[in-house]
């Protein structure tokens, strides 16, 4: 495993990291003794950044890592966030009219606490607002994260989905290790603005969802995704845009396979080839698609193959949006 620095923290972490919300959350159901074994391979493979929040499953997905976090807690670097609140603590989507964000000092309190507790540990290495609240400056929500530093509670501190702007607002209060967006193939957006400005900051991305949600996996019906699999609800895989996904897919699959490698694993390596500052993150529930991530770390594309991934990319652009109207409301802000 080749290793990469966080920001300017010093810290090296593995050149993907592992997302682990699909072991609890969002993705269908999964087994726990494949998540048990999922997340021991992941340590004999060198992958040490895992990645959780705790808004999913309303804390199960925290509890489950603890299992293996607490007796290997020094090799890994674990990072989870806060924000997302459930009206009647039933867990939901982000779009779910039970779901709300709380980025205010009096709730950072309280949720970083519960993460140790379910975490089982003294000290979070990587603590991100899971977005900007809207209603909040990003200031106080970052001021009252610097407190967490100070008390010994977190190590450093990340955004997710921030704009420029309040990345650049935020900063200016702490210091910021890491700023986790999605970035894929077809989520390109944090390219135009955001890019460059974490990197004249030197802060990391993580981009999160780096495969597109699995839409290089052959997906050919939203129906035979499992009963609770909340890609059946995402724009990108309905169907006046999951044909324009399908083929483009298909051609990105047929170019994989001159290279003996999967549509995943070339669509994991493009996000590698962005930059030694980009660590993604990810997700699997199931050691088979980890060890394909892993090999995918050894793949080199050139400049000739990623032109051609542009020109395919061009000739099937109605990929659909990632998100819900109502999720986007708290992207980029």
């Amino acid at each position: 495993m080749n290793y990469k620095t966080l920001g300017q923290t010093g810290e090296q972490l593995s050149a993907i990291g592992l997302g682990c919300m699909g072991m609890s959350f969002a993705y269908g159901q999964a087994d726990e003794q494949e998540n048990i074994n999922t997340l021991h391979k992941a340590l004999d493979l060198g992958i040490n950044f895992w990645d959780t929040a705790d808004m999913y499953a309303n804390g199960e997905n925290e509890e489950l890592i603890s299992k293996v976090l607490v007796p290997n807690r020094d090799k890994i670097f674990i990072a989870t966030k806060f924000g997302f609140r459930f009206k009647d603590g039933i867990a939901g989507s982000s779009a779910s009219r039970n779901t709300y964000f709380d980025g205010s000092p009096e709730w950072i309190k309280q949720a970083v606490d519960l993460s140790l507790k379910r975490l089982q540990i003294d000290t979070i290495d990587l603590y991100y607002a899971h977005r900007v609240d809207p209603n909040i400056p990003v200031e106080e929500t970052v001021g009252a994260m610097a407190d967490l530093v100070k008390a010994g509670k977190v190590r450093y501190l990340g955004l997710s989905e921030a704009s420029a702007e309040s990345i650049r607002k935020a900063q200016a209060i702490h210091p910021i290790a890491a700023l986790q967006s999605e970035y894929s193939l077809l989520t390109r957006e944090v390219e135009q603005e955001i890019l460059p400005v974490i990197r004249e900051l030197g802060i990391s991305l993580v981009p999160y969802s780096p495969l597109a949600r699995g839409l290089f996996n052959n997906i050919n019906d939203v129906q035979q995704l499992e009963e609770g699999d909340f890609r059946k609800s995402l724009p990108r895989y309905q169907a006046e845009y999951l044909e324009n996904n399908q083929n483009l897919a298909r051609e990105l699959n047929e170019l994989a396979a001159q290279k003996n490698i999967t549509g995943s694993q070339l669509a994991l390596a493009w996000v590698l080839a962005k930059g030694d500052d980009i660590i993604p993150i990810p997700g699997t529930k199931r050691v088979k698609y980890l060890e394909q991530n892993v090999q995918a770390t050894d793949v080199l594309l050139s400049e000739s193959e990623i032109r051609t991934i542009e020109e395919l990319l061009k000739k099937y652009p109605n990929t659909g949006s990632r998100y819900s109207e109502e999720s986007m409301k708290l992207v980029n802000n």
